[in-house]
């Protein structure tokens, strides 16, 4: 029975791309359209994109998923399983940066136990404006909290190589609101993918959702890369106040030596986290940023 990958999922089909010897899907191949087994939909499971799957074929060159093999990591939104790497996509210009919405993916990320990288996009929107440091300011902030972060354009290739070389040998997912270039990104990583991009809206300063299902590309590298709809607006339901501490990565090391166990970082006596905003060795905007969350998560948990 052949194995391979669940590279696409719509209306039902799973598209299944035929695994080599060294699980890698064979190159140039036709996928195969699947339906699944009914016994999946008995046990309350379900085949998601990022599945390494066994398939049998039919007479009529279709083919069923018989068996999903165990998962590495599973992604509730967007439905995308056995991913390794979240590249957060944030645009310099339209719209505009916003760190407080980039903290708020990373919690996500973080709490998805992915690893992540930064990339800033359209750095040819600020090419003809003064010269300023903001986006190194950026990228120490980010550095500093453990990140690495990419400054690109796509339509120059500014920073492209370094993203593509990230993505090689691994299923990773775009992430990021909408609007901020993330099939931009993906047409200039392989060229004659055409994806169709969004014009910003000058009323409303986002781009329009243009990502419709989630598909895994395959790069010339080995990578294969889930192309994700745009979110502009994200809610903590899914995560326990308790857990939220933990998703900012900086704060691990110090939250260990904290006087008392459990300990918010937000009033407490005695709390290590507190004592490295103020000495500078956590920046204060991630921070501030935390303490928002917090109180947010909160009061939807007194609401709820």
């Amino acid at each position: 029975m052949p194995e391979g990958l669940i590279v696409k999922a719509l209306s039902g089909y799973y598209y299944v791309a035929r695994l080599d010897e060294e699980g890698k899907p064979v190159s140039g191949e036709q996928t195969v359209q699947c339906r699944a087994r009914g016994i999946f939909k008995k046990r309350g499971e379900s085949p998601l994109v990022g599945d390494r799957v066994r398939f049998s074929l039919t007479e009529n060159g279709e083919g069923t998923v018989d068996e999903i093999r165990k998962r590495d990591s599973e992604l509730i939104r967007p439905p995308v399983v056995n991913v390794s790497l979240a590249v957060l996509l944030f645009s310099v210009k339209e719209p505009d940066l916003n760190l407080t919405l980039m903290d708020k993916f990373l919690v996500h990320i973080e709490h998805a136990g992915l690893d992540a990288v930064i990339c800033l996009t359209k750095r040819d929107l600020l090419a003809n404006e003064e010269p300023d440091d903001s986006l190194e300011q950026v990228r120490h902030l980010y550095a500093q909290a453990g990140y690495e972060v990419l400054i690109t354009s796509s339509k120059t290739g500014l920073g492209t190589e370094r993203v593509k070389e990230l993505l090689a040998g691994r299923i990773s997912v775009f992430s990021g609101q909408s609007g901020v270039g993330k099939s931009s990104m993906l047409n200039a990583l392989k060229p004659g993918l055409t994806l169709e991009t969004s014009a910003i809206s000058s009323k409303l300063g986002r781009g329009r959702h243009t990502t419709r299902h989630v598909e895994l590309i395959p790069l010339d590298n080995g990578g294969l890369v889930a192309d994700t709809p745009g979110f502009s607006q994200l809610d903590f339901l899914e995560l326990g106040v308790e857990e939220l501490s933990s998703c900012f990565r900086e704060f691990a090391s110090y939250a260990a030596e904290c006087k008392f166990r459990g300990c918010t970082h937000t009033h407490e006596p005695g709390c290590k986290v507190t004592e490295a905003v103020e000495a500078g060795e956590i920046a204060r905007s991630r921070y501030e940023n935390y303490v928002q969350f917090f109180e947010e998560m909160k009061e939807k948990k007194r609401r709820y």
